[in-house]
């Protein structure tokens, strides 16, 4: 390495030092990690390969992890892929999925942590942070802050908004709108600094960011931790993984960790990495990286079975020279020597004053909103949707008539289908389209702490009702009144009740699936297909349900098409009278004419439909309050199915 390098590390390394003195003198906050193991055990085979499938494997994620850091420090992990960089973030953060195979101590300012405490010490930003696209920067701050400090007041908000945003270089592009990937809005590196701001709002003593440089360029990826160096020098600890940093960084970390298959190979400053690994019989070549140079060097080669046994024998001589040396005895050192002294103060939770759950559900939906409302085509097509379905059946049908000879039941009939099967089909494309970003940022705010998801679930649903009725409302009135259906003011009004109940289900039904299921277009094709099935079974209209096989016809009895189908086909028919052609209509055709009355269609094809008339409608809308619980509970079962794995 360049002597110009060696100034540049010396001077790091003296000011790390500096910052390590200061912070042992009057340390305002601490941490240790002491002997952090993690073992996962996964299944030998796919699921299709019973005997394999019934068999468990063990790998340890994570092997006798020790660090300690004071108050002003920035520590950087470095590590090819599969290291235990995130899985460490994880740990200490309290995120792991399998907490009883989770060993080792966390403490604080001298404090062991409890499982309850991880959440509401550690700030976390996650690799692929998520934030709403038509929000600008400073209202997506201004929503967070609302989401966790109701007790202060709206002008105390604003400020702490703009200290941040200031704090973070934001305030030149507050009224920037945040964008997507098909959606012009800000960079790469100010979506992270964004991510960064949002955490800052609760004023946390230690950070943790798991690859905040992923996908930014040199420059901006530079910015970004010298960014982060300053905010630990302001009486924080700053801890992030980072993947391929370039040697400029050096002297912006006051603590480097590199790990390899779950072990710390080594954790110091700069220029003790230099000398432990020149010690090693490693000096790093002049005019190269000495971070890819001892990434390289303590990765292991799993290209041939000779060369993992040779590099991860390597990787274990290492990993012996570091425990054995006088930088991990410093290390344990200081993490007995910050549990052993009384006069620490005690943990530095994050601000938090948590909003009551009514408050929280009313930022959420004013947030939710807001950020829709933005997107004016999106708007468009929810209201119009369902009208431009409208105006394809209105043209196609014109006029219903009452003449038999000329399809008067059959038009009457297949106008019923589709209005069975397309609304809720129309329902089920909004959910998909709109509600997995809501689904991801609520992921990700939940485990801050800030809400529960069904808050967001709840929020997502208010929302969306407005914009169905009104849809369903411009729907209902072209298609009723142009077609010429029964010509009643109060059989439109069961009409648009129906149909709307069927629009709300089909989206309904979307969020218990989302719950669950992760891949929204595997979603779009199990919701398809359970409308499908639920006309098929339910409507009677393909095969009358008398005649169907006796479990079919207890299915149908699930199924909200059912209901919707027998409530439109009453409304429609009873009191309808027919005709037949005319006097000289031939024998034939009066042969077909087995209807003068709309009731005899009822009374032979759905021969309970009108004296369950009102039960009917009662358990078509008792649909839509089972669905929104079901919704809940199916987040709940994904949260601990996600919390197994």
């Amino acid at each position: 390495m360049s002597d110009s390098g060696f100034s540049t590390l010396e001077r790091s390394s003296h000011s790390g030092q500096t910052g390590e003195a200061k912070a042992v003198l009057q340390p305002s906050v601490s941490i240790s990690v002491r002997g952090i193991n993690y073992t996962i055990r996964e299944r030998v085979g796919p699921w299709w390969n019973t005997s394999l499938c019934h068999k468990k494997w063990t790998q340890q994620i994570l092997k006798d992890v020790s660090f300690h850091l004071d108050s002003g420090q920035i520590m950087g992990i470095l590590g090819n892929s599969g290291s235990g960089k995130t899985t460490l973030l994880d740990a200490i953060s309290g995120r792991l999925g399998h907490k009883d195979n989770f060993f080792g101590d966390v403490y604080v300012n001298g404090h062991q942590l409890k499982k309850e405490q991880f959440r509401d010490c550690f700030s976390y930003v996650p690799q692929s942070a998520t934030l709403l696209s038509f929000l600008t920067i400073q209202e997506s701050l201004t929503y967070t802050a609302l989401l966790t400090l109701q007790k202060c007041s709206n002008d105390f908000i604003k400020k702490k908004v703009v200290t941040v945003m200031a704090e973070l270089s934001l305030i030149h592009i507050a009224d920037k709108i945040i964008g997507s990937h098909i959606l012009a809005g800000i960079s790469g590196g100010e979506r992270r600094r964004v991510s960064i701001a949002a955490q800052l709002l609760q004023d946390p003593k230690v950070m943790l960011l798991d690859e905040p440089t992923t996908g930014l360029d040199c420059l901006t990826a530079n910015q970004i931790v010298s960014l982060l160096s300053e905010l630990a020098h302001r009486d924080r600890i700053v801890i992030i993984t980072i993947h391929q940093p370039r040697s400029e960084l050096f002297r912006l970390f006051d603590k480097i960790a590199i790990m390899s298959f779950g072990e710390m190979v080594f954790c110091g400053n700069p220029m003790e990495m230099i000398t432990f690994f020149s010690d090693c019989g490693y000096s790093c070549p002049e005019q190269s990286n000495p971070f890819d140079f001892y990434v390289d060097l303590t990765s292991v080669d799993t290209r041939s079975k000779e060369r993992e046994l040779e590099t991860y024998s390597r990787v274990q001589v290492i990993v012996a020279a570091y425990k054995n040396s006088e930088i991990f005895s410093k290390v344990l050192a200081a993490i007995e020597r910050t549990r052993c002294m009384k006069e620490l103060p005690p943990i530095p939770f994050k601000t938090k004053d948590s909003p009551s759950a009514f408050y929280k559900l009313w930022i959420l939906l004013r947030r939710t909103t807001r950020n829709f409302s933005r997107d004016k085509m999106g708007v468009i097509m929810r209201l119009l949707q369902n009208l431009l379905f409208g105006l394809f059946v209105a043209f196609f049908l014109l006029r219903l008539r009452n003449d038999l000879i000329k399809g008067a039941v059959q038009d009457r009939v297949g106008l019923v289908y589709q209005c069975v099967s397309a609304p809720p089909y129309t329902g089920m494309l909004n959910a998909v389209a709109l509600f997995p970003p809501l689904r991801a940022i609520s992921d990700q705010e939940s485990k801050d702490g800030l809400y529960k998801k069904w808050q967001m679930l709840l929020a997502y649903i208010v929302h969306f009702l407005p914009f169905s009725i009104i849809s369903v409302a411009i729907f209902s009135t072209f298609l009723y009144w142009t077609t010429g259906l029964y010509p009643d003011a109060s059989r439109f009004g069961i009409f648009f009740a129906v149909v709307l109940a069927s629009h709300i289900i089909g989206e309904l039904l979307t969020l218990v699936v989302l719950g669950v299921v992760q891949n929204p277009n595997i979603v779009q094709s199990g919701v398809v297909l359970l409308n499908s099935a639920g006309v098929i079974v339910g409507t009677g209209l393909l095969r009358t349900i008398d005649e169907m096989p006796t479990p079919f016809k207890m299915l149908s009895y699930l199924t909200f098409q059912k209901y919707s189908s027998e409530l439109l086909i009453v409304n429609e028919f009873y009191g309808l009278n027919f005709t037949c052609g005319g006097a000289n209509s031939s024998i034939a055709i009066n042969a077909a004419c087995i209807f003068s009355h709309g009731i005899q269609f009822i009374e032979k094809n759905f021969p309970s439909a009108l004296s369950h008339f009102t039960i009917n409608f009662l358990v078509l809308y008792a649909f839509l309050p089972g669905l929104a619980i079901i919704a809940i509970l199916s987040f709940k079962v994904r949260d601990r199915v996600i919390g197994r794995q």
